[in-house]
């Protein structure tokens, strides 16, 4: 998500104290989001209906936003949007607290409902999700593989340069994984070991470029600085559309080996300075008609059932998550304790060599 849009994010409306009595003293409203992350259209229509300014701070990936809230930003920011597996982080930690019972969720699709990463849905609400792939430049491979091949196998791509995903461990051993044959979702000592051996081996390739974050990995192949990379599929969507005479050349796929399907969320950190309106902008954000709005806006693809008949066609159909798509796609396992450590270090270990 590039930082292009920014400048088209809304600087508020102030209406009087009365079209909001009870949050008279709230003025402000902080956002901790992804870049071009929420339609300006809807943040503005939520700032008119409850006269306040919404302040939107941004992260390239869940570990930067994980480690802001952890060194006091909890007490900073009124609602995050962290991707479905760092949910359970956020909440052993205790930088999260438990949404209004009354946000509903019956416009949600049932494949949403009860996740594994937050079952008794007590502190997040489902907001966009997505999917990781590879985009590459389609001038240079014209015939790439649909595998992690493109990124891990020397003899596909012997000499033009390529990126990978940074920022999170999980998901870049969750690539290789897959590409050994051990799934995206692997978790143990085992297949983290193999991975991370692949991963250092990956490193010392002469055109390995570095890591990029998904926004910066398309505008790299966009310029030609790199020809592969690793992004989330809403990214390049919108550019594609925004800007076909720049991405047109770009094209994104699902390695066949299977890939991340990733459920972003609404959560209200432990020491929110403003959480009544901070539960009231996660249900402003659920109605149907803003919910449809920002999937139109993201490029990425709307949980809500109930939105759906009016979200663009081109996403509406990929936005009905039926069990067939489930065949290629697995969310992140969730890991804590001893695990987590154990995948950092190996982590840290596959990037020093």
């Amino acid at each position: 998500m590039s930082l292009s849009r920014l400048a088209r994010l809304s600087l508020g409306v102030c209406l009087s104290a009365t079209a909001l009595p009870s949050m008279a003293a709230a003025e402000k409203l902080f956002l901790f989001n992804w870049t071009e992350y929420a339609d300006p259209e809807v943040i503005s229509a939520f700032e008119e209906e409850y006269g306040v300014e919404v302040v939107q701070n941004y992260f390239t990936s869940n570990a930067e936003m994980f480690s802001k809230l952890a060194a006091g930003g909890d007490a900073q920011y009124d609602v995050v949007v962290p991707t479905d597996y760092f949910v359970p982080r956020l909440i052993n930690a205790g930088l999260v607290q438990p949404l209004d019972e009354s946000l509903g969720r019956d416009h949600l699709m049932a494949a949403f409902r009860q996740p594994a990463y937050d079952p008794d849905e007590r502190y997040s609400m489902p907001y966009l999700w997505g999917t990781t792939g590879i985009v590459y430049d389609t001038d240079v491979f014209p015939d790439l593989p649909h595998s992690w091949a493109a990124l891990f196998d020397p003899e596909v791509n012997p000499d033009r340069p390529f990126a990978l995903l940074g920022g999170d461990p999980q998901v870049a051993f969750g690539m290789a994984c897959a590409y050994q044959g051990n799934g995206f979702d692997c978790v143990g000592q085992q297949p983290w070991v193999e991975a991370a051996r692949l991963v250092s081996q990956t490193l010392q390739r002469d055109n390995f470029s570095g890591f990029v974050d998904s926004t910066a990995a398309i505008e790299q192949v966009a310029r030609g600085v790199t020809s592969v990379a690793v992004t989330y599929s809403g990214d390049l969507d919108y550019r594609k559309a925004d800007s076909p005479e720049t991405y047109g050349h770009l094209e994104f796929f699902i390695p066949e080996e299977g890939s991340q399907l990733a459920v972003d969320t609404l959560v209200i950190p432990a020491r929110a300075p403003h959480p009544a309106l901070a539960n009231e902008f996660i249900r402003f954000m659920q109605r149907p008609e803003n919910a449809a709005k920002s999937a139109n806006y993201a490029y990425y693809r709307t949980p809500s059932q109930a939105a759906l008949d009016q979200v663009n066609a081109d996403l509406r159909e990929v936005s009905r998550l039926e069990p067939e798509q489930m065949e290629n796609l697995v969310t992140t396992p969730l890991i804590e304790g001893d695990q987590l450590q154990l995948l950092q270090q190996l982590w840290n270990e596959a990037r020093s060599r």
